[in-house]
């Protein structure tokens, strides 16, 4: 057994602490009262604690819950049906233009949201589906499809061709070796992709601002930003809303962490 020096524990476990603190600072401020909010030095812990932000959130933000989550399910799904056979396409069955293509996918994610929202907007407005749930939906998978193309190719490419060709062999076409083989051994990828599609679309604030039209349909991202005024910032229930945003995700990517961890690593691999 190698024994570590301890300084280097020491410095893992401040590196950590670092990292944690504005996690802690949010939840502190979740918890501490308004009139104690603008204290100079600040409270490091909520002296006297309320949980009257929590209470604003369970009164005022499930309806936003609600539509986050079907954005970022509906996400998923959708970036998943349109990633998985093209990544498959790409790592098996090899076209002409492999290469442009995925060039194209990793310059398609540097082109700032910002710009894309705009786009969609004008788009949107004229075909009058602004405010829609599927919209919301469409325009966040423009964003993680490239990413889950890229990733799972990657991922698809590490399957062992003799699989599919046995496959083949034994009277499988492609749709059929592709979602009996090459799916299933791609398992690890799908999830790492699926988790990405989701965190991306549950965190969007850019196309939800500009695709919302000012209508009812509100996700989680806007829900926090409606407590921010010209002249008043409601911390205590910004933060307890973000706390509470926070855990769906922190849940996910704890349950997930050993997918993800091996679906990145299979997306370094060169083939």
């Amino acid at each position: 057994m190698i024994r570590r020096p301890p300084w280097r524990t020491a410095l893992g476990v401040l590196f950590t602490a670092v990292m944690l603190f504005p996690v802690y600072w949010m939840v502190n401020v979740s918890l501490t009262p308004p009139e104690r909010m603008r204290r100079s030095p600040p409270d490091l812990f909520p002296v006297k604690p309320t949980f009257d932000g929590y209470a604003r959130v369970l009164g005022e933000q499930l309806p936003y819950f609600g539509t986050s989550l079907l954005v970022a399910s509906g996400t998923v799904v959708l970036t998943l049906t349109l990633a998985a056979p093209a990544a498959y396409a790409l790592a098996k069955l090899r076209p002409r233009g492999r290469r442009p293509l995925e060039f194209a996918l990793l310059v398609a994610q540097m082109i700032p949201g910002i710009i894309m929202a705009l786009g969609f907007y004008g788009i949107y407005v004229a075909l009058g589906i602004t405010n829609t749930v599927w919209g919301l939906i469409f325009a966040d998978s423009t964003v993680s499809v490239p990413f889950a193309v890229l990733i799972l190719t990657a991922f698809m490419s590490s399957v062992p061709d003799e699989l599919v060709q046995a496959a083949r062999i034994d009277g499988a076409g492609p749709l059929r070796a592709f979602w009996s083989i090459v799916l299933p051994a791609s398992r690890n990828g799908v999830v790492t992709a699926a988790l990405f599609a989701f965190l991306w679309a549950w965190s969007d604030f850019v196309f939800a601002a500009t695709l919302d039209s000012g209508g009812a349909l509100k996700p989680l991202t806007l829900g926090i930003y409606r407590y921010i005024g010209n002249n008043n910032q409601e911390w205590n229930a910004i933060m307890a809303t973000a706390v509470v945003a926070s855990v769906p995700t922190a849940v996910l990517l704890v349950l997930a962490q050993r997918f993800v961890a091996a679906g990145i690593t299979a997306g370094a691999v060169k083939d």
